[in-house]
């Protein structure tokens, strides 16, 4: 079974959408990509730092799903990383209202040595730094690195920063705005060139409720849809849901061609289809194969059509 190393926020948010409103509830990138990839038969970890607010019926529901938690840092008097938003009626943008990094501001991660072997590594949204101090803990070179940042990561002190991890990875995931951001080129087939020349064999560009793209260096492209959904409840976590999946069907298939990671794009946006119909990682918690089934024959009728091209 190949092991997956999914680096990331443990968090609680607090969100509010036209639909309704939490208090604290589960969050964080961590906890959605590794909620995603426990569809799929790999062995997972979850490295991160949580506080001791942090409650046990958290960490129970990470273990039930076979999450590895040995990686998880539990501060003593620390408190858990909070954040809280507030979507717009379009459900595409949103307002920050409250960061507060608590435990994450000092965060050193430290793999444990049982998945310093990791085949396949993911690493979530943080700090540049933290993310190569992951990679440099790897004690054999693994087989895919998969990079998730945000527009915040690209301006300055960090840009820097986050173009060393960049040299290092191979897939890297982020949305249009953001590889507009990095490559300074409006064109997606533009930008995905100029940011595979910075290293990544692979770019992955979400496009939120119109779907995924994916660019090789040869510049093949691959486009899988978003599924039409009557109702988005609340759109947090989707594209970390994407990452966990995209990820996690790439571990358990032991396959890191192009042609494999366009099947991988699929069950990603899959995933992340469910991720929205509910608050937080609510939605997540309660899934079934059966369920998962059923929903990519939707995706496969959606895309699948036959043309007379005589």
């Amino acid at each position: 079974m190949s092991k997956l190393l999914i680096v990331g926020t443990v968090a609680f948010d607090a969100i509010e959408t036209p639909f309704g409103k939490t208090d604290k509830i589960l969050g964080g990138a961590a906890t959605y990509i590794g909620l995603s990839a426990s569809h799929f038969n790999v062995s997972s970890t979850i490295v991160s730092v949580v506080g001791d607010d942090f409650p046990q019926e958290h960490i129970d529901l990470l273990s039930s799903k076979n999450i590895d938690l040995s990686s998880l840092e539990v501060v003593d008097g620390g408190k858990t990383f909070f954040w809280s938003g507030r979507y717009h009626n379009d459900m595409n943008t949103r307002d920050t209202l409250i960061t507060e990094l608590n435990v994450l501001e000092t965060f050193q991660p430290k793999v444990s040595d049982d998945f310093k072997d990791a085949e396949v590594v993911m690493l979530g949204n943080l700090h540049p730094l933290v993310q190569l101090s992951v990679i440099e803990q790897m004690t054999t070179k693994p087989k895919l690195i998969v990079l998730d940042t945000m527009n915040f990561w690209m301006e300055a002190p960090f840009l820097e920063d986050l173009k060393k991890v960049i040299t290092k990875v191979d897939v890297i995931t982020i949305n249009d705005e953001e590889a507009r951001l990095l490559s300074g080129e409006y064109s997606l087939v533009k930008a995905a060139k100029v940011i595979s020349e910075m290293g990544p064999k692979y770019v992955v560009i979400k496009k939120g409720e119109h779907g995924a793209l994916i660019f090789n260096e040869d510049q093949e492209i691959f486009f899988a849809p978003a599924l039409p959904l009557e109702e988005v409840f609340d759109p947090t976590g989707a594209g970390d849901t994407f990452a966990g999946g995209f990820t996690g069907y790439l571990a358990a298939t032991e396959d890191y061609s192009f042609e494999n990671m366009k099947t991988a794009i699929i069950h990603g946006s899959n995933l992340a289809s469910f991720c929205v119909e509910k608050f937080g990682t609510e939605r997540m918690q309660t899934l079934n194969k059966e369920e998962i089934r059923k929903r990519l024959m939707q995706f496969k009728s959606l895309t699948q059509f036959e043309i007379d091209l005589k």
